[in-house]
């Protein structure tokens, strides 16, 4: 078991390992060794009532696209980003090729101080629309968590240049969605974290 968090498992053994991964009733596995698996595998369908899926192409919204023979594993959100999209009336939208607009700057004088305004923006998802930005930046694009960041600050009183803002960075994931976090493989496990 992982000491960080609760649903990781591994397991090593010489030059081999395993990773189970755990999320409600799903199981997802990683392993550089088949038998490893077929071993794994067997183990847990002995214990547990439980369908082997084959390889996983979805999970969690995320979509897994491998090419084993460059070695590449890519993960996507092409169409959580169009649905939610879609959620929020901008699927045809125009694509936008920055996050932020230059001097873009974000202050409580921007949120509503009269109650017309503030039950103007009482319509808008603005604490949902967030969260689907949230949900793509924890899963494959890490690089928006400046602005994501940013605009969760307001989420209790949010005023129409959040807004707007939010739907800047909606505008940019749709000109992005065919992007992929991508991994490489390497002769040796290394698991290398970049964060800022």
């Amino acid at each position: 078991m992982n000491p960080v968090e609760d649903y990781v498992y591994h397991k090593f053994s010489g030059s081999k390992y395993i990773f189970l991964l755990l999320y409600v009733d799903d199981i997802l596995l990683a392993t550089n060794d088949v038998g490893t698996l077929l071993e794994t595998n067997k183990f847990l369908s002995s214990n547990f009532e439980m369908k082997d899926l084959g390889e996983a192409l979805f999970v969690l919204g995320i979509q897994i696209h491998r090419d084993k023979s460059r070695g590449i594993l890519g993960l996507s959100q092409k169409s959580y980003i169009e649905k939610a999209l879609k959620r929020y009336g901008m699927q045809d939208c125009k694509p936008m090729d920055t996050l932020v607009a230059n001097g873009d700057k974000f202050s409580l004088n921007q949120c509503p101080k009269r109650n017309l305004e503030i039950q103007e923006m009482q319509k808008i998802s603005f604490a949902s629309a967030v969260g689907s930005l949230m949900y793509a930046q924890v899963c494959t694009r890490l690089y928006i968590e400046f602005i994501v960041g940013d605009l969760g600050r307001y989420m209790s009183i949010p005023g129409m240049d959040h807004w707007k803002a939010a739907k800047r960075v909606m505008r940019y994931l749709k000109g992005t969605k065919d992007y992929m976090l991508t991994y490489r493989r390497s002769d040796q496990l290394e698991i290398i974290v970049y964060s800022d």
